[in-house]
This record gives C-alpha cells, sequence and structure tokens, in this order.
C-alpha cells in the first residue's frame, strides 16, 4: 500500500468550540480560523447565552475579533434551561440560531445554570421538533452515585432514549462520545421511527485512553469531560470514525483554560486543540490507515447533518513534523496545548 505524504481535502468545520468571549477572543479565533471554515461555538459563557439577542451579540464580538481578511464563520447555539419556552425557539430560528444545547446541569465547566428536569423543556422541545432545530447534548448523568466513567453510558439509558421516544421528530446531536456504547447507539440508532442522530468526536478521545491522564504523574492537560476512558472505547471510537458512515463527524470540544487553572488543586476539564486539531485528527487517520476517509469525517458530514452547504476551500495536509508549542500568550494568560512541547507527525501547508 502506497503512504500518502501530502492529502488536500475540502476546507473543514469545527462542530463543537469554546472561545470563551473578552481580550481572548483574537487569539482563539486566529487559531481556529487557520484551519477551519466555521464553527459551531458553545454558549456556556458566564452568564450563559440563552436568547437570541445574546447569542447575536456574541457573535459580532467573534466576527470582531477575526483576523484582518478572515471569512471565519461562527454558527451560534443557545443555552437550553429549565426555563427556555417555544418564544425562545422561534426568535432562535429566526435569527439564524442552529440550534440549543443540552447541558445537564452540573455535568462541566459553566453548566451550573443547565437543565435540572427536561420536562421542563417539554414546550421548547416540541416547538424544536417541529421547526427542525437540533438538540446537541453533553451527554452524561451528574449523579453523584454514578461512577464518572458510567456517566456516559448511563445517560444513554435514562436521558436519551426516553428523549428520543418523547420527541420522535428531534435532531440530535450527542457532542463529544467517548465510550464504545455511544458509538453503538449512534451507529445502530433506529430513524426511521425516531429523529436523526449524529455524534461529534474529539481528537483526544481518537488518540488516548484514561491512562494517558496518570501517565508519569497526573497530567491536567489530558483532563476534560467526558473524561479519556478504557482503551476499548477508544478503539470504538476509532472504528465509527473512519468507517465513512456520516451520523459522525468532527467536533474538537477545544477549551482554553488558563494555566493556572489547569496546574491546581481542583483543575478545569477541558483540552485545548485549536492550534493544531487537524494534524491531531489527520495523525489518528493515518495511525488507523484511513486518511482516505478524513475528508468525509472532518469536511462533509457534519454540514451535511446540519443541513448546510460544503465547504468550497481546501485544506493541505503534509507529513511533516514540527514541535508543539509548550504553551500559548492568550491576551495576558497562559494556555498550555494538549501535548504540549511533543512532535506532531502532520503539519497544515496549505
Amino acid at each position: 500500500m502506497s503512504v500518502a505524504n501530502t492529502i488536500e481535502i475540502c476546507q473543514p468545520d469545527d462542530w463543537h468550540l469554546h472561545v470563551r468571549d473578552g481580550d481572548i477572543l483574537p487569539d482563539l479565533i486566529l487559531h481556529t480560523s487557520s484551519q477551519f471554515a466555521r464553527a459551531i461555538i458553545m454558549p456556556n459563557l458566564k452568564p450563559p447565552v440563552t436568547t437570541a439577542e445574546l447569542a447575536l451579540a456574541y457573535k459580532q464580538r467573534i466576527l470582531d475579533a477575526r483576523p484582518l481578511g478572515s471569512s471565519f464563520e461562527p454558527l451560534m447555539v443557545l443555552y437550553l434551561t429549565d426555563n427556555t419556552t417555544a418564544e425562545h425557539v422561534k426568535n432562535a430560528k429566526k435569527a439564524g440560531v442552529v440550534g440549543f444545547k443540552l447541558y445537564p446541569a452540573g455535568a462541566t465547566t459553566n453548566s451550573d445554570a443547565g437543565v435540572t428536569d427536561l420536562a421542563k423543556c417539554s414546550t421548547a422541545l416540541v416547538e424544536m421538533e417541529s421547526c427542525g432545530m437540533p438538540l446537541l447534548v453533553h451527554g452524561e448523568v451528574t449523579h453523584a452515585d454514578i461512577d464518572i466513567f458510567d456517566r456516559e453510558a448511563v445517560f444513554i439509558d435514562q436521558v436519551l432514549e426516553p428523549l428520543r421516544k418523547n420527541y420522535p421528530g428531534l435532531k440530535v446531536i450527542f457532542e463529544h462520545i467517548t465510550t464504545k456504547q455511544a458509538a453503538h447507539y449512534v451507529r445502530d440508532a433506529d430513524t426511521s421511527r425516531l429523529g436523526a442522530i449524529g455524534a461529534t468526536i474529539t481528537p483526544q478521545h481518537l488518540l488516548y485512553n484514561r491512562n494517558a491522564i496518570f501517565s508519569g504523574g497526573v497530567r491536567p492537560h489530558y483532563y476534560c469531560l467526558p473524561i479519556l476512558k478504557r482503551e476499548e472505547h477508544r478503539v470504538a471510537l476509532v472504528e465509527v470514525a473512519i468507517s465513512g458512515n456520516p451520523r459522525f463527524f468532527l467536533g474538537t470540544d477545544s477549551a482554553p483554560h488558563t494555566k493556572d487553572t489547569k496546574e491546581n488543586a481542583c483543575g478545569c476539564a477541558g483540552c485545548y486543540t485549536a492550534w493544531h486539531a487537524m494534524p491531531l485528527y489527520a495523525e489518528a487517520f493515518d495511525a488507523a490507515n484511513a486518511l482516505d476517509r478524513l475528508e468525509g469525517f472532518a469536511s462533509h458530514f457534519g454540514a451535511d447533518f446540519y443541513g448546510l452547504s460544503r465547504n468550497t476551500g481546501k485544506l493541505t495536509l503534509k507529513r511533516q513534523q514540527q514541535v508543539i508549542p509548550k504553551e500559548f500568550s492568550i491576551a495576558d494568560s497562559k494556555v498550555v496545548p494538549l501535548r504540549a512541547g511533543e512532535m506532531l507527525a502532520w503539519s497544515i501547508v496549505g
């Protein structure tokens, strides 16, 4: 088998991204826009982005932070709460918002305002079902008696399956899946009776299992939520990512936390991959002898699922080593990327 040393793909999109707000925006947008044409912007700010008006204002701040000449497009979603109404959904649709994000209360960073009971969102979910507005779900239960490594699998049984049955026309994206159970659930889901379902997968969950968090000591920059799982789960994620199944597509979940908030006694969850996301994905697909499947996963399937046009630009990756910087200056802070100081096998060259 010949080995490809250069690959050109349709410019990809990031279907799950955190860029925060304020002075750090220009540096973060610079990293993302060097690879991706569009990105779904997560709404878990403080306070959260809960209305169309807040989303449009946030979008404008992101547009203003783009590098000169950049055509990067932020795609906005709203934070679903117990108080979200059908009117909120209608206004969001009119404003061009592309979805709502379900954070179970307490599941991850800035999720304290998340949903406590989906029954409280019933009118909003009915309207989403009616107008075709997707629901993006952080798929973990938050009960203290459920082991952190089991929370995604339990979520499928206790929340996701009942949700899809109660709202059979609802379009769902199972965000940043991490388990064999999630991979197989999305792969095998019946969409003849229930709404369409897709899933995003991060680079860290394709490349690493939970040993990476503890290799040579506690390594906080590998700590994210949902947390890395056993090797059997990583293998299952790779299998569906490279399968060509259009239900699975790229979402980095790149999360910028400052160095001091990661490297402390109660560090934040999140991996920063915006600078080197596509080389990391190329490495994962290359290791699986599936570089020919990268374009569908990175550039086609997400756009198709959201009903958006595919990008016309191109991105070129070369089998060319580069060192990942040890840290980045982001405004007046430092952010440490995933695998800081180590070697990448692939580089973006065009």
